[in-house]
């Protein structure tokens, strides 16, 4: 298999995966694993998310405008505090504790907390908490998702979901919060290994395609049922996960 289709495939299983609460850092690595490509499976499953960022970038254009031009102080510090948390986490994890992570073990956690997450916005719950503590909240669980296999959307969509924002909301907030993060980790992975740019290249233009494309049917679908519905469907697709790599 030749390194292009390889990292053309990559790129197309990020672009997938960022959105929904599997971890696609933990389905490209394992792909890459597989596949061979010759690269730490790690470094190249969290460098693809450069792809996926650009289709944040792209989809959300309008909201990241507003940002720049200090018209939505709320979103701007919503960001400024779930980035400052999350960072310094997500680089602890990465140096220390990313080669412990049970795959299994966590699609099962984040299954449990899109039940809660399905629980709630079907109950109408909510905690009241600040959307300060909600960003922080948020910021945790986001720098957590480093541990390949465990969610980054699905882990901040259930934070998320203990506020009191709409569903439409909970997944703009969710996905544009992991911009700021993938632009850091992207330029420390360059830093560390700067061909990786050179030879993923195909794989970020992919991921940037089927990331835009995808995100565009995700959110149609969400704004189209019950978000209840929506959290308990990839609930049970992540328990089911768990279950089938158990028994593998």
């Amino acid at each position: 298999m030749t390194t292009f289709f390889t990292y053309t495939i990559l790129g197309i299983l990020q672009g997938i995966f960022e959105w929904i609460p599997i971890s696609s850092e933990g389905v490209v690595a394992l792909a890459a694993q597989y596949l061979g490509a010759g690269v730490n499976p790690v470094d190249i499953a969290l460098f693809l998310h450069l792809g996926t960022l650009f289709a944040a970038l792209v989809y959300y254009g309008r909201d990241w405008i507003n940002l720049l031009l200090f018209r939505d102080i709320n979103l701007l510090r919503f960001l400024i505090i779930a980035t400052a948390i999350s960072l310094p986490i997500g680089f602890v994890v990465y140096k220390t504790v990313v080669q412990a992570a049970l795959g299994a073990g966590l699609l099962a956690v984040t299954g449990v907390g899109l039940l809660f997450t399905a629980y709630f916005q079907k109950k109408k719950v909510s905690l009241k908490l600040s959307k300060t503590a909600i960003a922080a909240i948020a910021g945790v669980l986001q720098g957590l998702a480093a541990i390949p296999g465990f969610s980054r959307s699905g882990s901040t969509i259930f934070g998320l979901s203990l506020g009191d924002f709409e569903p439409k909301a909970i997944l703009r907030l969710s996905y544009m919060m992991s911009v700021p993060a993938v632009a850091t980790s992207s330029g420390y992975l360059f830093l560390k290994n700067p061909a990786i740019s050179t030879d993923a290249w195909p794989a970020i233009v992919a991921s940037f395609a089927a990331g835009l494309l995808f995100l565009e049917i995700l959110t149609r679908f969400s704004g189209k049922t019950n978000f209840y519905r929506f959290a308990l469907a990839f609930a049970v697709l992540c328990l089911a996960g768990a279950v089938i790599e158990i028994l593998m």
